[in-house]
Parts: C-alpha cells; structure tokens; sequence
C-alpha cells in the first residue's frame, strides 16, 4: 500500500520503521531537512522537505493516490488540518495524532464532520495502559481482547511459587483450567509453549482468561492483590491529566510532583482533588518529605528517559508496591524491563500498535479484520484478534485436520460472546473472533494459521 506519513518525530520514526518493514510504500513529508535526511539514510522509504498543510507538498508526495494519510507532527492543529486537505484531495483513509486535552472532548466531531477516520491520542492511550496496570497490581503487562472482557497478562512466577516445574498440562488440569499460558520469557529466550512445556521459577508467563480468572491466579499463587489505594506521580503532563482524571473517578489518593511552577500551578486549577507539589521529583530529599515511601505506586512519567529509571529504582528499593515507567527509548526498555519487574509503557510503541493494526486491516479489507493487535517481547510476538469472514478457507474444518503451523497458539474462539479455549473437534466459523498468539511476523490473515 501507498502511505504518506508527516512528521518525523520520534512516532513517525517508530512508523516509518515498522510500516515499511510491512512491505508498504512509505513517502514521509517533514520540514527539517537533516532530521528527514537521517531517517530516508535508515529506512526504505521516501520523502519530501515541506510542510505538511501545503497543498503543493501533498501533491508532490501523490497525497491524492494514498492509500493511508497520517498526520503525527508535535502540532495538533497541523495534524488536523493537514489530515482535512489529504481526504479532499482523495487519500483514502486518514489518521490523525491529537494530543491536547483541549480536544479530548471534539474527537467524535473531528471524525464525524472534518472527514478524518481515525483521531489517535497518545498520551490518552498511555494513561489507559497506566491505569489498567494499576488495575492488576500484580502483574508486569496488561492487553486487552474482546472489548477488555478478555485480558492478556504477564507475571513474574517467584521461585518458590506453586507453579515451578509445572507442566502446563497440569497447569491445567490441577489448577487453572479456565486460563492458558501463552508465553513463556526464560532468560533471552522467548517460548510458545506446548502442554509438555514446563514452567520454571524465574520465568516470565503470560496468561490470558477472564478479569475474575486472573484475579483467582493472583490469590492461587499468594500474590497481594490489595487494590491500589494511592499514586505518586512524577511528571505533570498531558499523561498525567489523563491518569490522575481516571485515578480520582476510582477514590486514589494522587499525589502529582513537578518541577515547573507554571505546570504546577495548572495541574492545581485543573486538578483541585490532586495534590500538586512544585518540586523536583528526583530529588531523594523532596521525595522522602513527601512521604514518598507511604504511596502503593509510582508512576515516574517525565519528559526524560533517565530521570524516569533513576526514580523507578528509587522506588523498588524502597519497596513500593506498584512502579510504572514511561520510556521513550526502546533500548531502554530492554535495559530496565530484564532488571526489575515492573510495569514500562512506551507511548510512541501504543500506537505505532494500533495504526500498524488499521493499516493490516486496510490491506487486507477483503480477508479478514484485526480487532486487537500487540507486539510483545521486543517484537518478537503478536498477539492478534482477527474477525473470520465467509471466505476464510479453514471455516467449518475441525481443527485437528488443520496443520497449525508451529510457535502458533489459538488461544481462544469466540462465538456469541462466549469465549472457548478450543479442542481439536472445534472449528472456527464466519463471525467468529479468533486470539492468536505467534512468534510469526506480519501475521494479517486466518488462513496464515495453517502451515503450508
């Protein structure tokens, strides 16, 4: 496919990367000639010195023949607008980045009456991943499938858990037959596992079942599943807006510490419920004042990288319950994500996930749709919802007669709303909604389940 992406900031490079490497056609228009420069030297791409609000830019980039327009600069008015004249001019499907809360209220109108399809806000995404974190205090990832009725959850197994040296045929059988592992992360390794696969203390599983299955895992395996009483947050941006709205609906006590009076002082008109300290949040000082150590959480979302780690292990050391980290940099996750178990949200990763998805699900309008998407473990897994149509070539065969392909699991089907973990004697028919796990890149079409 044809897509012109504008901005090449750090979700424009994410995408031009990952959109590319789909095999698509990728023209980027952005106004800062070196930053363009270096990114046309690293990927196989094309682009174009302007601005993307000029009619003539669009027009040299064959705006009018894309099959994808995506507007994602640090400007949300030119996101908007820029996203406006590409449909005019014939772009086919548009996709805007908006960021401001200013416009959080406005997104149904801009896709309603501006003619964008799909309004995208970062910060807005992030502050959900957050907030479902907090939600499993427990758990190191959160995803969500079937509208969130179905989880997708990573653990840490201690140990001396119950589970070492479990086979997941016993798993089970003998405990947890309502929940399937997926994967299972050992080390450098990364496992799509079989019945025979054994669980190993030290490893990192993910689980997928139920809000209330996964909470029965939690207790199973004596895991304090306390909820989430009060936040400390470090950083007062626009995630933080989001996340504390959503933390004072649920009763949290939330804390916000930011070294900007002027920010400051905003986050104390728009949050009157909040506590806002104009500090430094990275000061061991100020933090021990504030009674940092008493806070079940510490969401550490600065603008920096590693002001954010350095708190994050602040807070580990001292033993808070819950820490979440907002990292940018992608070699940074790998760094903090295998020393310490806790939760790490990327927010240019969210959403380079979801417009990846509507991009899959555009190139393949006539298979099948993507409903859910995510990438895990540094790339090497998708987790995938599919939506199967009438021309599925697997619809109505018993699965034992398919070859699945290997590294591949089904993890559910899901019929009338009902969720089966399925048995070789069941098929996949029209309608249904197939989660599927594999370490097979690029996955976009049910048939791709079966080996050739």
């Amino acid at each position: 496919m044809k897509i012109v992406i504008v901005g090449a900031g750090k979700v424009g490079e994410l995408l031009c990367r990952d959109l590319s490497l789909e095999g698509n056609d990728i023209i980027l228009i952005e106004q800062d000639a070196k930053i363009l420069e270096k990114i046309l030297a690293n990927n196989d791409i094309m682009g174009f010195v302007g601005s993307g609000v000029s009619y003539d830019a669009q027009m040299e980039a064959e705006v009018p023949k894309a099959d994808v327009f995506i507007a994602v600069t640090e400007k949300d008015e030119i996101n908007i607008i820029a996203s406006v004249i590409a449909k005019k001019l014939g772009a086919k499907y548009t996709i805007a980045r908006v960021r401001s809360t200013d416009y959080s209220s406005q997104l149904n109108f801009m896709t309603e009456s501006l003619g964008i399809d799909l309004v995208i806000n970062p910060e807005l995404e992030a502050a959900k991943d957050i907030k479902q974190n907090i939600d499993f205090p427990e758990a190191l990832n959160v995803e969500n499938f079937l509208d969130g009725r179905l989880k997708l959850v990573e653990f840490h197994i201690d140990k001396d858990s119950i589970l070492d040296n479990v086979s997941l045929f016993d798993f089970k059988q003998k405990f947890f037959p309502n929940l399937l592992v997926c994967i299972i992360k050992r080390g450098d390794e990364v496992i799509i596992p079989s019945g025979n696969s054994v669980i190993k203390g030290d490893d990192r599983i993910y689980i997928t079942g139920s809000n209330s299955e996964i909470i029965k895992f939690q207790d199973a395996l004596g895991k304090d599943r306390r909820k989430i009483k009060s936040a400390f947050i470090i950083g007062a941006g626009i995630i933080s807006h989001y996340l504390a709205e959503e933390l004072l609906k649920d009763k949290i006590a939330v804390k916000i510490v930011e070294m900007n009076p002027k920010k400051a002082n905003k986050f104390s008109e728009y949050l009157p419920n909040a506590t806002i300290i104009n500090a430094d949040g990275s000061n061991e000082e100020i933090l021990r004042e504030e009674n940092f150590q008493n806070y079940d959480s510490c969401i550490s979302i600065t603008g920096i990288d590693e002001v954010n780690m350095f708190i994050s292990i602040y807070a580990k050391k001292i033993g808070i319950k819950k820490i979440i980290t907002k990292l940018n940099k992608l070699s940074f996750v790998d760094i903090l994500g295998e020393n310490s178990f806790q939760s790490i949200i990327t927010p240019k990763k969210i959403i380079a996930d979801k417009i990846v998805r509507v991009v899959r699900s555009i190139a393949n309008k006539k298979k099948n749709l993507i409903e859910s998407f995510y990438r895990l473990e540094n790339n090497t897994v998708e987790a995938i919802e599919i939506l199967v149509n009438s021309d599925s070539k697997i619809n109505n065969i018993p699965l034992k007669d398919l070859k699945i392909k290997k590294n591949l699991i089904i993890a559910y089907i899901v019929r009338n709303n009902v969720a089966i973990f399925p048995k070789g004697t069941d098929v996949i028919n029209e309608g249904d909604r197939v989660i599927i796990i594999t370490k097979e890149s690029f996955f976009d079409d049910i048939n791709n389940i079966v080996a050739e």
